[in-house]
C-alpha cells in the first residue's frame, strides 16, 4: 500500500513544506553576510521548490490514475495547479503576514520552476527513454 502512494504522500508533504516556509518566519542564523552571499538566493529557492512541485505533482497524479489520465493532460493540470498555488502563496503572504513580502519576481520564479519540473517529466517519459507513462 505504501509503495503505491509514495509520490502522493511526498507531494502532500512537499505542499505542506512550501506552505509553512511561505507563511511563517523563522529566526535567522547569524552569519557574517560579507563572507557569504548568494545573489538571487530567494529566487533560486522558489525555482527549486516549484521544480520539485511540478515533478512530484506529475508523478503523484500518474500514481493516482495509474497513468490513465495521460501525460499531456497531467502536465497541464499540474502546471495550472503550480501556478495558481504559487500566486495564492504570494497573495497570502501579502494579506496574512506582516514580515513577509509578496513579489511578482517570486511568482515568475515559481512558474519557471514548475515549467522546469514539467520539462524533466517530459524528458524522463520521452520516446528516447525506456520509462512508460502508463502502468
Amino acid at each position: 500500500m505504501l509503495k503505491t502512494t509514495r509520490y502522493t504522500l511526498l507531494f502532500i508533504s512537499w505542499v505542506v513544506v512550501i506552505t509553512i516556509l511561505s507563511l511563517f518566519s523563522f529566526p535567522s542564523i547569524d552569519l557574517d553576510p560579507s563572507s557569504f552571499t548568494i545573489p538571487y538566493a530567494d529566487k533560486i529557492t522558489h525555482f527549486i521548490f516549484y521544480l520539485v512541485f511540478g515533478f512530484v505533482g506529475c508523478m503523484s497524479l500518474r500514481e493516482r490514475t495509474m497513468g490513465n489520465l495521460g501525460l499531456i493532460k497531467t502536465i497541464r493540470i499540474v502546471l495550472v495547479l503550480a501556478i495558481l498555488y504559487g500566486i495564492l502563496m504570494e497573495v497570502l503572504q501579502y494579506t496574512l503576514t506582516t514580515d513577509r513580502m509578496a513579489e511578482l519576481g517570486d511568482v515568475l520564479a515559481n512558474t519557471l520552476g514548475a515549467f522546469a519540473g514539467i520539462g524533466l517529466i517530459r524528458w524522463i517519459f520521452s520516446k528516447k527513454n525506456p520509462l512508460k507513462w502508463k502502468f
